[in-house]
């Protein structure tokens, strides 16, 4: 008789704790800061924003180190309110106080759904996104923050976000459930039967944070889905989906789809926004992008439609991890589903 563990529900104090307990430790910081990218964007995105951000109040939801409070300083804010939950803002203090900004920032240990502001602000600025942008569930807390802090018509930076997925394929994965057919030739022992075993581990219902090439994209990425964050509600975010249709560049074999997002600022007095995007078509960022494997590959050919349906939503037992349900049909291939998930962050879900 089998026994499978069950994951016991987290309560929300719990799952807050793992996830803040989370950015204690320099290395995502480290992570973040080195994403050039990500970080650079930011700065570009504040200082193009100077004269909406020059002389105002300026509230940094989830303000990790503090680096995006400082850059809203040297923009000329006259005020910026650092929050920042876990126990980086410590550092934060410190990185304010290095730089002579503690005239003007100020760091304010605490959840934005528990601290209390002075004042309203004119500008929110937050870096929210997660892996598959919804992860994390941290755009929430800027809604929140929003609604009660902002006052109206007041800057978002960033102000907009967009989802795209595509199909793909992955060599990586077709050469590891080979390897199993070449241990005999290496050394004497046959370990083709464990073929079955390695499909199962390795095109399970993970998403897969992984770094996909252009060479493996097979059709131009679809839009299925856009967040205007002046407008977006909470209860919203508990079901974002849409569809999505593409056509295959030419023969292939499909193994995964790919999520990607963008998010956009705006910049008044430029004649384009400034956009920040994961697609494997630009430079990599430390969100590569979420791969969905499917349970067995489908060939295409040139122009093979490629359709289906999307939903994200957030698990049901640990609402800061995020389901991805996709209904999809390739060529003329009978209509599949299939739901993934993010693996839970650590053992401590567990009975």
């Amino acid at each position: 008789m089998s026994h499978v563990a069950k994951k016991r529900k987290l309560d929300k104090t719990r799952q807050d704790t793992l996830y803040f307990d989370s950015y204690s430790d320099v290395t995502i910081h480290e992570e973040m800061i080195a994403d050039h990218v990500r970080t650079n964007t930011y700065r570009m995105a504040i200082l193009r924003n100077s004269e909406s951000i020059r002389g105002k109040v300026v509230l940094d939801v989830g303000a990790g180190t503090g680096v995006l409070s400082i850059f809203c300083a040297q923009a000329g804010a006259k005020k910026v309110y650092a929050v920042e939950a876990c126990s980086i803002a410590e550092q934060a203090v410190k990185i304010v106080k290095h730089n002579n900004m503690e005239d003007k920032v100020e760091v304010i240990r605490g959840t934005v759904e528990t601290v209390e502001l002075p004042e309203k602000v004119e500008v929110i600025v937050s870096e929210w996104m997660g892996y598959a942008l919804l992860h994390e569930s941290m755009l929430n807390s800027v809604l929140y923050a929003r609604d009660k802090w902002l006052k109206p018509g007041g800057l978002i930076l960033p102000s907009k976000a967009e989802l795209f997925i595509a199909p793909i394929s992955d060599p990586v994965v077709e050469d590891r459930l080979h390897f199993w057919y070449t241990v005999k030739d290496q050394y004497g022992v046959d370990m083709s039967c464990m073929s079955e075993f390695a499909r199962k581990c390795i095109r399970n219902s993970d998403i897969m944070v992984n770094s996909v090439t252009v060479e493996d994209v097979l059709s131009h990425p679809a839009r299925f889905a856009e967040l205007d964050l002046h407008s977006v509600t909470a209860e919203e975010l508990r079901s974002v989906q849409g569809h999505f249709r593409c056509e295959s560049f030419g023969s292939a074999a499909v193994n995964a789809f790919c999520v990607y997002f963008t998010v956009t600022f705006p910049c008044p007095d430029k004649p384009h926004s400034l956009v920040l995007s994961t697609s494997p078509f630009k430079p990599e960022t430390h969100w590569k992008q979420a791969v969905l494997f499917l349970d067995a590959p489908v060939e295409v050919v040139q122009d093979t439609l490629v359709t289906g349906e999307i939903r994200m939503y957030p698990l049901e037992d640990s609402a800061r991890h995020i389901c991805i349900h996709m209904d999809y049909s390739i060529g003329q291939e009978k209509r599949q589903s299939k739901t993934f998930s993010i693996p839970d962050w650590s053992s401590e879900a567990q009975p």
